[in-house]
């Protein structure tokens, strides 16, 4: 993390941590953690078609699947992202 450019903001209702990443680093986040103390730390995924794709293939065959069974998940794609929605396109 680039510490001076880390920000946040909060408000009565509502708090945002902005985070950068340091000069050397590159790749989108998979997942974050946060919580009240390191013990108690919860997970958060970004949005990715990685992620949305393990997310999908654990609703689809939640229990170790057979090769014919992957074959037939549906192919999911990442179209837009918004604050408000997420557009995916399912094949």
């Amino acid at each position: 993390l680039l510490s001076p450019e880390s920000s946040v903001s909060v408000s009565a209702h509502n708090a945002v941590v902005g985070l950068a990443k340091a000069p050397g680093s590159s790749g989108l986040w998979d997942s974050f953690s946060f919580g009240l103390d390191p013990s108690a730390l919860q997970e958060r995924l970004f949005v990715s078609e990685e992620n949305i794709d393990g997310f999908l293939g654990t609703a689809f065959c939640p229990s170790p699947c057979s090769q014919s069974a992957l074959e037939r998940q549906p192919l999911i794609e990442v179209l837009d992202v918004t604050e408000d929605r997420i557009q995916i396109r399912v094949e």
